[in-house]
């Protein structure tokens, strides 16, 4: 009976035991830096989706920019990715940081935006204001038959 629980439990740590799916890359990017990379792609992907026009007229790869401003090159970045995918919540706890900072900067681009379609609104009130009201009448695009009439009968000179 004890050799049976002893076989069990071996068996039952030698199971438990985690190993290492993906090895770590040898040119390793760190946690923030790999965050901040995330965090620019998303930026990237959206602007792809939002204004096409942006991306459209330049010739420029704008992922090999976010590449270079981070020096590190593309295959570097998806060796990393894989290692960091390979332990869920840590890389999920990535996203959900770089999740957390695009929702703070489309919260402060909303209030910007709001700030200046009230400055837009006051703008508008104000050259509304402004503007005199003409005290003199504009004539109407109405003909009158009787100042043609009385112009008729006035000898022609």
């Amino acid at each position: 009976m004890k050799n049976c629980l002893l076989i069990l439990l071996v068996l039952l740590l030698s199971v438990s035991c985690k190993k290492e799916v993906v090895k770590q890359p040898a040119k390793l990017i760190s946690k923030e830096k790999m965050i901040d990379i995330m965090y620019d792609l998303s930026l990237l992907e959206a602007m792809k989706y939002q204004h096409t026009e942006l991306l459209d007229s330049t010739d420029t790869n704008p992922t090999k920019f976010i590449f270079k401003k981070y020096k590190v090159d593309s295959l570097q970045f998806a060796q990393n990715n894989v290692y960091y995918a390979s332990d869920y919540e840590n890389y999920k706890d990535m996203f959900d940081e770089v999740g957390e900072r695009l929702k703070k900067v489309e919260r402060a681009t909303d209030s910007i935006v709001k700030i200046e379609d009230k400055k837009a609104a006051k703008e508008a009130k104000k050259k509304a204001k402004e503007t005199p009201k003409d005290s003199i009448k504009k004539p109407s695009n109405k003909i009158n038959l009787d100042s043609i009439r009385r112009q008729m009968k006035q000898p022609v000179k």
